[in-house]
């Protein structure tokens, strides 16, 4: 799940929704529903959030398989 990987990494880098809600300029509730699925987010948002967690929206947002294979990879 797509989301998942957003929640994985702001547990990784031991952020609350508060604290990423604030940085990328949205409220607690709204950064929640995007990161439990109940919200979809435009582009810039993607982009803001990635760069928050030093990522690329590519990374968090886009399905692993997807990603594999415009690496090239084959998909398992």
């Amino acid at each position: 799940m797509i989301r998942k990987r957003l929640k994985e990494i702001r547990e990784e880098k031991k952020k609350s929704f508060k604290q990423v809600a604030e940085a990328v300029g949205v409220s607690k509730p709204y950064y929640w529903q995007i990161e439990n699925g109940k919200r979809g987010l435009s582009y810039e948002l993607a982009v803001k959030i990635a760069s928050y967690f030093e990522s690329k929206p590519d990374q968090i947002f886009l399905p692993e398989e997807l990603t594999k294979c415009l690496q090239g990879e084959q998909a398992v």
